[in-house]
């Protein structure tokens, strides 16, 4: 058992499972009686903090469900509360499907964004995410003296898809700061993804994280955002590779008619990494 404790005096304690999807990391908590009266944004400040907490991408609140197997909720390293977060529900599915003991199931996962289908087989764990909407192509923006024409869809959260060449010399965080925090995609901001096309099979990317408020090894919601527009643009199949920073590869499926998407699926490794114990002071809340 590891433990983690932040600050001296009278103290809370709380069992975490770390837990990694294709780069993404997170640390997984069931919601029991000593959480309930908390404030998550605090909690998620302090353990998402890779210096001084446990260090994750987002924290993940697990909830009893009225209408699924288990309510997700998600909270960024901000602080803030997201409606859906794609490798975060592989993550949740695999957990669900370990402490059930079971190698292959199929869990429901209720989120902000709507109800994810899952799939696990092992390590490898799929998701069926809610149907993309708010679909917009070459939209033009203005950044510093030049205009730049994106393309913007909601998987779940809202992403900004940019295509581009020599993937690895982009300024992912300065140029996606700019773009996450534009006025055209105010108020409630925007994440940002830099793709480069490698064949009409795969896809290259690297993701700004909104909430994170940094580059990423892998988006889950991003990888299926920016293999979208590819699609919609290249008239492509029907199942896209994405190589994510992390050297994983996420696939994506779906299912395209005319500029409408169904039967969306993200699929890719997911890890349990280590549990441990994490004890904080009440006053830090």
């Amino acid at each position: 058992m590891l433990y983690f404790i932040l600050g001296m005096g009278e103290s809370l304690r709380i069992n975490f499972t770390k837990m990694v999807a294709s780069g993404n990391d997170f640390v997984v908590v069931e919601k029991s009686y000593e959480l309930s009266a908390m404030s998550y944004r605090s909690l998620s400040k302090m353990i998402c903090d890779r210096k001084y907490g446990i260090g994750a991408d987002g924290l993940l609140i697990l909830e009893k469900s009225k209408i699924a197997d288990i309510k997700m909720r998600i909270f960024n390293p901000d602080g803030s509360e997201a409606q859906m977060c794609g490798n975060g529900a592989r993550c949740v599915a695999l957990f669900t499907s370990l402490k059930r003991k079971m190698q292959s199931a199929k869990p429901k996962i209720e989120t902000k964004a709507g109800i994810i289908e899952s799939r696990v087989n092992g390590d490898n764990t799929r998701i069926k995410l809610t149907e993309p909407k708010d679909l917009k192509l070459d939209i033009p923006i203005r950044l510093s003296n030049r205009t730049l024409h994106v393309n913007f869809i909601n998987t779940g959260v809202p992403h900004t898809v940019i295509f581009v060449e020599g993937i690895d010399e982009i300024d992912v965080c300065g140029i996606g700061r700019s773009i996450r925090y534009h006025k055209k995609f105010s108020p409630s901001g925007t994440n940002v993804n830099f793709v480069e096309v490698s064949s009409r099979e795969s896809v290259k990317i690297r993701t700004y994280e909104r909430g994170v408020e940094d580059e990423t090894l892998a988006c889950g919601t991003g990888a299926v955002a920016s293999v979208l527009v590819f699609a919609l643009k290249n008239n492509t199949r029907d199942k896209i590779n994405v190589y994510t920073k992390s050297k994983e590869i996420l696939g994506v499926y779906f299912k395209k008619q005319d500029s409408k998407f169904s039967n969306v699926w993200l699929e890719g490794r997911v890890r349990l990494v280590f549990k441990g114990e994490f004890r904080f002071r009440k006053d830090t809340l």
